[in-house]
């Protein structure tokens, strides 16, 4: 394996090859990696919706070995016409359910992505993957960069089960996750806005639904466990994917600023989230260490440009947010709802 280049850094174009008729490009932003795949237009006006109705299988076979795409050069002006492209590729998109970030809803089903103060990082992760289900594709829409910082940096989720050590694939494998949230309405996502729920009957029935085991406390507090696999493999090419929330939700992720506050209002078992071993057992700090560095090391960032589209595999590439300066507006959709039945292989 080639020593993993440097996170954040920019990659010069090079142009690989030109499709039927030459209506777009397809170029590589890293030529030493084989993500994100970047296609941009090499007509005048080309309609990235229109092209895209029609170059659907073309897209979703460059998806599955790439796992991101990166539409660049569009004239995409708008959420709507966002949507109308998510449409034409990969169908109607998803409500946001069971939340975990705050995010406001722009138009249909097209969400502001997370609604966190602008010096805050968010670290990796695959969308939803903590969940009974989960979007298999997940869509991203620049409509203001950043002036400085502000990227979604993604990662291979393949590469990183690769660089994970044998011992702790099988610990995870064999023990599993558990996820432990507690919506107290103080910090965090109340229970309402988590489970779009009015009641907590409402709440309890997707609970039970989903796997969830749930525990209401005082002054209306709710705690939630549920044990998910860590691992999966992909309902289309079979690979190993390392696809959770482990180290996403563990406190020891957090700014420290930030997981000190929280350790000194609330305690670790009342924390807004946290993570521990499938039976219960904490997860060493080595362990998470070893798992920060995998996701670290393949980390490829780049600066959005106005109008960008980036179109991910959720199950094959995790996603975050870079700290930034200025305003930034980057608009997100999911589709292809995948359940945990769907979900080949072993955990």
């Amino acid at each position: 394996m080639k020593p993993p280049l440097p996170p954040g850094k920019n990659f010069s174009r090079k142009n690989i090859s030109l499709t039927t008729g030459a209506l777009v490009e397809v170029d590589c932003l890293n030529p030493e990696r084989s993500l994100p795949l970047v296609i941009r237009p090499s007509v005048k006006r080309l309609d990235l919706s229109s092209w895209a109705a029609g170059n659907a299988d073309f897209i979703e076979e460059r998806l599955l070995k790439c796992g991101a795409i990166l539409f660049r050069g569009f004239d995409v002006k708008a959420a709507d016409e966002f949507e109308g492209f998510i449409k034409s590729v990969s169908g109607q998109p998803l409500e946001y359910n069971e939340r975990s970030s705050p995010r406001h809803q722009v138009t249909g089903n097209v969400y502001t992505s997370t609604d966190y103060p602008a010096n805050q990082a968010i670290f990796l992760h695959n969308e939803n993957s903590y969940q009974h289900a989960w979007p298999l594709r997940l869509f991203f829409y620049c409509l203001i960069p950043a002036r400085q910082g502000g990227e979604t940096p993604i990662a291979d989720v393949r590469r990183v089960f690769q660089r994970i050590s044998p011992w702790l694939r099988e610990r995870f494998e064999r023990k599993k996750v558990m996820y432990v949230r507690n919506f107290s309405g103080e910090v965090g996502l109340s229970w309402r806005t988590t489970f779009c729920a009015d009641s907590k009957a409402e709440v309890e029935e997707y609970c039970l639904k989903s796997g969830i085991e749930f525990d209401w406390n005082d002054n209306d507090r709710l705690r939630t466990r549920q044990v998910r696999p860590a691992i999966a493999r992909h309902p289309r090419t079979g690979e190993a994917l390392w696809f959770n929330h482990a180290t996403f939700f563990h406190a020891s992720t957090l700014d420290p600023a930030i997981r000190e506050g929280l350790l000194a209002s609330f305690g670790e078992e009342d924390l807004p989230h946290n993570t521990y071993y499938g039976d219960g057992s904490p997860i060493e700090p080595e362990a998470l260490d070893e798992l920060r560095r995998a996701y670290e090391e393949e980390t490829v960032t780049f600066p959005w440009e106005e109008k960008d589209i980036l179109m991910l595999d959720n199950m094959m590439v995790a996603h975050g947010r870079a700290p930034y300066v200025g305003a930034r507006s980057v608009l997100v959709g999911m589709t292809n709802l995948i359940t945990s039945d769907t979900r080949l292989g072993k955990g």
